[in-house]
């Protein structure tokens, strides 16, 4: 690779502009540090590979360390249509590949013009992929946390301008995409923590058994239906596991009473929705939009809930989607007081406080979304947005 860094590699017409690719090198480490999440903060960098080389599609790969593999979390441009790269898709690159194993014993990025002529790149030409180039990626310690790859489907000779950019992008972006795997790490681990509050107050309710995972469910699939932003419908799971985290502070002698409440016992229960929002505020984590559901999931359209008496579109976004949810959810699970209500049943009653309990013009698009769901109720958690 003697070939000068701005002559144009061969058969490509690939030319590497130092300022252009100062800029460009610029613009995607902005964006990497600006993105709330770890695809989103690598994909530029794919894109650019495949627009600047002769690579025809580019991916990255990061460890899964209980199943032993490495995922595709981000990927752009043309994939073999092949069984084992469909495979891959669906469960992950083996850790014991050859080429992840010789990204393990360097620092730099590796080239291979023809995967059919390395140990290295064994089980690639299978995969219909014949020329490939890797970039390892490091955790803060040093260990392989994932790789950059882009690759030909005929065997191609990387040229100079090629590798150089190449190394160039996918070092910088490296360091940030360990980062932003810690931060997805630390937020996993908060989520977990979170959703553990949320079952430790059903086991105290035995009640209400499953009530946590099925309403978080629901509204992150109604939030998505409504086309939400994956950023929100984070921040509203995160209010979801906590929403009536402030019944940790209501006595046994009020919250597992079996018979009707007393006024007094009444304005006892409703007092948790305070005693969660002082709870939530002191894990000084908790974004806005969690502290909404907390606190607005128990006001109504028409201003007689509590605890604020807010009205209308006084109350958030989140809490009028999440008292949908609750109280859906409340209606069709059993109670010792009462049977499960049929999905009819509770959309009857839904249609009927449109307007009071409920934002009106959220009630059908809600009933349309659980008459879509399996037995015509979210009867098993959205797992797809929960923490591994």
């Amino acid at each position: 690779m003697d070939t000068p860094l701005t002559a144009p590699a061969e058969g490509t017409g690939v030319v590497l502009d130092r300022d252009a690719a100062a800029r460009d090198l610029l613009r995607l480490t902005a964006t990497a540090l600006a993105s709330p999440d770890l695809a989103g903060g690598v994909t530029p960098t794919l894109e650019k590979l495949v627009r600047d080389t002769a690579a025809v599609g580019s991916a990255y790969f990061q460890t899964d360390t209980r199943a032993l593999t490495y995922r595709v979390r981000a990927a752009t441009g043309d994939m073999p249509q092949t069984a084992g790269m469909q495979a891959i898709a669906a469960h992950g690159l083996p850790a014991d590949t050859p080429l992840m194993r010789a990204l393990e014993g360097t620092h730099d990025p590796l080239f291979f013009d023809d995967t059919r002529l390395s140990p290295a790149t064994q089980g690639f030409p299978e995969l219909g992929v014949a020329s490939v180039a890797a970039a390892p990626v490091r955790d803060a310690g040093g260990q392989l946390l994932g790789a950059f790859l882009m690759h030909t489907f005929e065997p191609h000779v990387w040229q100079p301008p090629e590798a150089t950019l190449f190394s160039m992008v996918c070092g910088t972006v490296a360091a940030l995409a360990g980062r932003l795997a810690a931060e997805e790490q630390a937020r996993a681990a908060r989520e977990a923590a979170l959703r553990a509050l949320g079952l430790a107050l059903e086991a105290r309710d035995g009640e209400t058994q499953g009530h946590t995972d099925r309403v978080t469910g629901l509204a992150i699939r109604f939030a998505r239906r409504l086309g939400w932003s994956e950023q929100q419908c984070s921040t509203l799971r995160w209010g979801a596991y906590l929403h009536d985290i402030g019944k940790i502070a209501v006595p046994d002698a009020v919250l597992l009473k079996p018979g009707r409440l007393t006024p007094d016992e009444w304005a006892v229960m409703r007092s948790h929705v305070h005693a969660g929002v002082r709870f939530a505020q002191a894990l000084n984590f908790l974004p806005a939009g969690a502290m909404a559901v907390i606190q607005d999931h128990h006001e109504r359209w028409d201003g007689s809930g509590y605890p604020r008496s807010l009205a209308g579109e006084q109350i958030s976004p989140e809490g009028r989607l999440f008292a949908l949810c609750d109280v859906y959810d409340a209606l069709t699970s059993a109670r010792p007081y009462k049977a499960a209500w049929t999905h009819a049943q509770a959309a009857q009653e839904l249609r009927l406080l449109s307007g009071q309990h409920f934002d009106p013009t959220l009630v059908e698009p809600f009933i349309s979304l659980t008459e879509a769901l399996p037995d015509g109720g979210p009867r098993l958690p959205d797992t797809a947005g929960f923490p591994a």
